[in-house]
């Protein structure tokens, strides 16, 4: 089991040849509120309602306290994704619910800024958080949901090798309606992840 003083650490930052990852900061405000404006009609078929005041300073200072917290507390870590080669946001990817014990087990989540999308940046960053969650974390299972007409999530989950397990019906609120989703997991033992990105 990971030793615990490991989340008392400032999060790490994972770096591969075209993206690279690290702990959202507050300096992040303008280009990650920009960012989600632009992409609002592409992300919201996909995401939990938009609060009001959703891009809001106030409302991303409240969302680091929660990634301190759940980091702090060992039971998530959320990145920003960066171009590796510009250094502009381009996503977010997380591990929430982390649970220890017999599980082992953490969740996935992740978005990308349309601008950004079907250049095979998220798979980048799924590709460097398999092992960091693997090997650093020491967890044996990832987890990931997504709705089944989502063909881009689809395709990037079995691209990175998890396989599906099932339909979990009416499983997240999602834009106002409870949505049927996709089961997907990956586990230590078959991972089959080709090595096109290195860990720094």
């Amino acid at each position: 089991m990971l030793d615990v003083p490991f989340f008392r650490r400032p999060p790490p930052a994972l770096k591969g040849e075209t993206v690279f990852l690290r702990g959202p900061v507050m300096s992040d405000h303008a280009e990650w509120a920009a960012l989600r404006e632009e992409s609002r009609n592409f992300l919201v078929p996909w995401e939990p309602s938009w609060a009001f005041d959703e891009l809001s300073r106030s409302a991303f200072r409240h969302r680091l306290r929660r990634y301190r917290s759940e980091y702090d507390n060992g039971t998530g870590v959320s990145f920003f994704v960066f171009d590796a080669r510009t250094g502009a946001l381009a996503g977010g990817i997380t591990m929430s619910n982390i649970r220890r014990g017999v599980a082992q087990t953490a969740s996935i989540g992740y978005w990308m800024g349309e601008r950004y999308a079907g250049r095979g940046m998220m798979l980048a960053a799924v590709r460097l958080i398999i092992p960091f969650a693997f090997e650093t974390l020491r967890l044996h299972r990832l987890e990931a949901a997504c709705i089944p007409n989502n063909k881009r999530s689809v395709g990037l989950l079995e691209k990175a090798g998890f396989q599906r397990e099932g339909l979990l019906r009416s499983y997240l609120r999602i834009n106002g309606s409870w949505r049927d989703h996709c089961l997907y997991a990956l586990v230590a033992e078959e991972r089959h992840v080709p090595a096109l990105e290195t860990r720094g």
